[in-house]
């Protein structure tokens, strides 16, 4: 069996930019080749064999030789090789070089295009690398080459009125400085469409000590050109209202994947640190119990989206479905739980204002005599609705459709807001982070913030209502108040 070599470019670092043909090889690769510059949450997504092979300057984990010979005697094996590149493998990839060594050793191979930092990391920070007002031409030059010995005519790029953009230069931003005319536009991008990007604009006359005071660190290009002064009417990536904070998400981690999109939409960095893990409970006894009799209950209220899914879950494994609860009033705590019912065909006839079970009790019958409720929700949720509903003379069943448990892991670094979704997420992240240090704690209901404040701590943000949407609007709306 003969193997295949695919030369893939990775994108600039965004995740969001990998192509999905680049995402089908990853899947479907038997090794993987990667080079430096490859995103974390794209070198995440390999899960065969990897081969580190990346390159910083002069630091090479492997000579380009060596690389070559590496794909070549895998692919011989019958492998399927992604040999994955920052950007795109034929624009200062070497993947040219390779793809030459490939064919001399008859091994297939195929060109998967990626999408260049060129163009995205300018285009992140606000600058079309052409323009008709102000560039019809754009050239690329390999900035860590542009040194005394190198091919660059110098005297050919000082007489061009388009854009220059220099890749991996950000050493020789002194050469490309003196060699150019010192009135030029200039922007230096650092991390380019990652979270962590940022732009510094100026002259080449001016731009050493700009980028020195504000402490750019690479991977960073440099941009030459009228286009640069753009940057400040259309960048629109680094003023996110969201734009670099680091926000912990203690969601468990199943579920944290809406609240993390939300937050990274807004510009967050958002840091995954689940405390708890949702579970099917120890027995299925009570729901079960509560499933085989739905038709002699008047009422079902979910206090969770959680108890939605294993729910509807069980009902299914019971050969059931939603007309099971015909009958039944429904009601849900909390939006989310009402949105998660509709998926299932279920419009809830109860929804309270507030994040709360007990919030339901004004819209219940004060004389619950005759009325006979089950109540899905956790193994560790509170009984105040059930023990209330009891006292007004109600049949009340209890229906545990999972638990909740603490779940391992270290949170590093520091980090600007922590959202807590439930009161299991505060009491679980405390038993683990003991110091805060002055950031900033969100809260998606009152329940969720009296857990806060039991730990001695107070909410700093509270969502109106109980949603990851409201709660990601709220952070917004405090950030925006206090002017960040």
């Amino acid at each position: 069996m003969s193997g295949i070599v695919y030369l893939v470019g990775a994108g600039p670092g965004d995740p969001g930019l990998l192509t999905r043909r680049a995402a089908e090889l990853i899947a479907r690769a038997d090794l993987v080749a990667l080079d430096a510059l490859v995103s974390p949450e794209i070198a995440a997504l390999v899960t065969c064999e990897r081969v580190y092979v990346g390159k910083r300057s002069s630091a090479h984990t492997l000579p380009q030789d060596e690389i070559n010979q590496l794909l070549i005697a895998e692919a011989r094996k019958g492998k399927r090789i992604v040999r994955l590149k920052g950007g795109d493998p034929f624009v200062f990839g070497r993947g040219g070089e390779e793809a030459e060594e490939l064919a001399r050793a008859g091994v297939a191979f195929e060109i998967v295009p990626g999408i260049s930092s060129a163009i995205a990391a300018p285009a992140y920070a606000g600058i079309p690398v052409t323009h008709r007002e102000y560039a019809t031409s754009v050239t690329l030059v390999t900035g860590h080459e542009s040194d005394e010995s190198t091919g660059v005519d110098w005297d050919a790029l000082a007489k061009l009125n388009g854009t220059i953009v220099f890749l991996m230069g950000f050493a020789n931003l002194p050469l490309i400085a003196s060699k150019l005319p010192r009135d030029r536009h200039v922007a230096v991008i650092s991390k380019g469409t990652t979270k962590e990007q940022r732009t510094v604009t100026g002259t080449l006359a001016d731009i050493e000590q700009r980028v020195t005071d504000a402490k750019l660190e690479t991977p960073a290009l440099i941009v030459v050109g009228d286009v640069v002064k753009l940057h400040d009417v259309i960048n629109w990536f680094e003023t996110k209202p969201l734009f670099g904070k680091r926000i912990v998400v203690t969601r468990a981690r199943d579920q944290a994947s809406e609240l993390k999109r939300l937050l990274e939409e807004a510009g967050a960095q958002v840091v995954q640190f689940p405390t708890i893990e949702i579970v099917p409970p120890p027995s299925w006894e009570s729901l079960d119990r509560v499933i085989e009799q739905l038709a002699q209950y008047q009422r079902v209220i979910f206090t969770s989206t959680n108890g939605v899914k294993f729910f509807f879950e069980r009902l299914a494994h019971k050969r059931k479905d939603a007309r099971a609860l015909a009958n039944c009033t429904i009601a849900a705590v909390g939006e989310s739980t009402a949105n998660d019912l509709r998926t299932h065909g279920i419009v809830a006839d109860l929804v309270p204002e507030k994040f709360i079970s007990t919030a339901l009790l004004p819209l219940l019958e004060s004389d619950q005599h005759g009325i006979r409720t089950a109540v899905i929700r956790a193994a560790e949720g509170r009984d105040d609705l059930i023990e209330e509903l009891r006292k007004r003379g109600g049949s009340v069943d209890l229906a545990v459709a999972y638990e909740t448990r603490a779940a391992e892991g270290a949170l590093e670094g520091s980090f600007d807001i922590v959202t807590f979704t439930s009161a299991s997420t505060v009491d679980n992240f405390f038993a683990k982070v003991t110091n805060v240090n002055g950031a900033l704690l969100a809260s998606i209901g009152p329940v969720t913030s009296e857990a806060i404040v039991r730990h001695g701590q107070r909410p700093d943000i509270e969502a109106p209502s109980a949603s990851i949407e409201a709660l990601r609007d709220a952070i917004v709306e405090h950030e925006r108040r206090q002017g960040r």
